[in-house]
């Protein structure tokens, strides 16, 4: 197949890697001027020098769509940027291309907004997790005028480059995995500003249970076991009132200036300020992670 992908920034150099490796022909557009200076040297980073052989840079975004099977955007979050991006690109793909974009929480009834019916209906969010040839999760997110067919060619095709698509039912901004982000990293903040744990302590707290329990069962699957024979019914029946005095506790803080400045500092303070090598360890302990995980699976 020939994919093009819209962007050439952290996301769309993952993913570039992924389908490269995977026997696809990728072809990369951005207006950036060292478009193929990044390109190769994220492949580089990410994967090997010889996947450059199925990748091709051109800055022209017209003629980068101009005979792609798939075409995946991973422009700027902001919707009118979006809007323009496909207006563009659905007007020189082929008639039968897959669009996806890669937005982290714009509904694609919005995204698709400014196209035709026949674009509209190819056009749905495949929501990755940085980074994307690691992480296996894509959300896939259908709009209003997004058809059936096209929602299972996508998951057919993302599960052919080794990903987990999951569908979300419902148009909600974030989509899941960033609402669940989000509303743990809030706790998380009101923790940290009022000085019950540090950073990294708190960081600590969850790589040593909360993020192996969910790496391998998720809440729900995680506390049904904890709950016994009865399962998460027999928890929640005698353990639900206490949680429920939790949620009447969680802090509700805002990111002001002297909050970010607080909780940047200390973090700041408590890693390597070497974000390539922490990027790498976290790379390569997240692929040990996943592949013991495949293979209780297996098991």
């Amino acid at each position: 197949m020939r994919i093009t992908e819209i962007g050439a920034g952290t996301i769309g150099v993952s993913w570039t890697v992924l389908l490269a490796a995977a026997g696809h022909d990728v072809v990369v557009t951005d207006p950036r001027p060292d478009l193929a200076e990044v390109v190769d040297a994220g492949v580089r980073r990410f994967g090997s020098a010889d996947l450059l052989e199925r990748v091709v840079c051109e800055p022209d975004p017209a003629r980068a769509v101009a005979g792609a099977d798939v075409v995946q955007e991973q422009g700027p979050e902001r919707l009118e940027v979006k809007q323009d991006i496909w207006a563009t690109a659905a007007a020189h793909a082929p008639a039968g291309a897959l669009l996806l974009s890669s937005t982290s929480g714009i509904l694609p009834t919005d995204v698709a907004a400014r196209l035709d019916d026949d674009a509209a209906a190819r056009l749905l969010v495949a929501h990755p997790f940085n980074p994307p040839h690691v992480l296996p999760l894509v959300e896939l997110v259908a709009g209003k005028r997004t058809t059936r067919d096209n929602v299972t060619r996508a998951a057919e095709f993302l599960r052919s480059v080794g990903k987990d698509p999951v569908e979300i039912h419902k148009e909600v901004y974030g989509f899941v995995g960033n609402r669940l982000q989000s509303a743990l990293f809030r706790e998380a903040v009101s923790l940290v500003r009022d000085g019950v744990v540090s950073p990294a302590e708190l960081d600590r707290v969850v790589t040593g249970a909360l993020g192996p329990r969910w790496a391998t069962g998720g809440p729900f699957l995680s506390l049904h076991l904890g709950g016994g024979d009865g399962g998460l019914r027999h928890l929640l029946e005698h353990l639900g009132p206490g949680m429920a005095r939790r949620w009447a506790d969680l802090g509700d803080p805002t990111l002001d200036p002297d909050t970010v400045e607080a909780i940047s500092t200390a973090t700041e303070d408590a890693y390597d300020p070497s974000r390539e090598a922490l990027t790498s360890a976290r790379d390569r302990a997240e692929t040990s992670v996943l592949a013991a995980r495949s293979q209780m699976e297996e098991s």
